[in-house]
């Protein structure tokens, strides 16, 4: 009973981080293809909330209940797929913590924009692509990961 938690919670968590990542990256694409400084402003500040109620718990919960898991399993945190997994999960924060920080830049240059009834900033263009290319490795990482999870390859 208690394994199938863990494994339940591992899964779910996985899920979270996938679905929140790729439904973040849609509706800021969405927003930005409008070039509605208004609609921008407004969609960052939700993403920017789903960043840090959802993204953020998962990346919390599972690399402890990741831990859990090879432990009720009897697995080592030194086979080769976990220690890629901890790789690629590490890859993937890489990206993910300047992301977070692009978001609030790009809501407030968005915001400003907005209120001075002006057109998004040239910064702002530069900044969304830099999130947008930062997304692409993180996201290619977690997709990997989760075939690692589910493949065990002997590496």
């Amino acid at each position: 009973m208690w394994l199938e938690l863990i494994r339940w919670a591992h899964v779910l968590g996985a899920c979270v981080l996938l679905g929140t990542g790729a439904g973040i990256a849609f509706f800021m694409a969405m927003a930005n293809a409008t070039r509605d400084a208004r609609h921008i402003t407004l969609t960052a500040r939700t993403v920017i909330l789903a960043d840090w109620l959802f993204t953020a718990t998962s990346v919390i919960a599972q690399p402890v209940t990741g831990a859990l898991l090879a432990y009720q399993t009897g697995w080592r945190l030194t086979e080769g797929w976990i220690l890629a997994s901890l790789g690629l999960y590490g890859v993937t924060g890489m990206f993910w913590l300047p992301v977070v920080r692009i978001q609030y830049r790009l809501h407030a240059l968005a915001g400003r924009a907005d209120a001075d009834g002006s057109p998004l900033p040239p910064a702002y263009t530069r900044l969304y692509r830099i999130w947008f290319l930062c997304g692409i490795p993180a996201f290619l990482a977690v997709l990997t990961i989760l075939w690692l999870m589910i493949a065990r390859p002997d590496l």
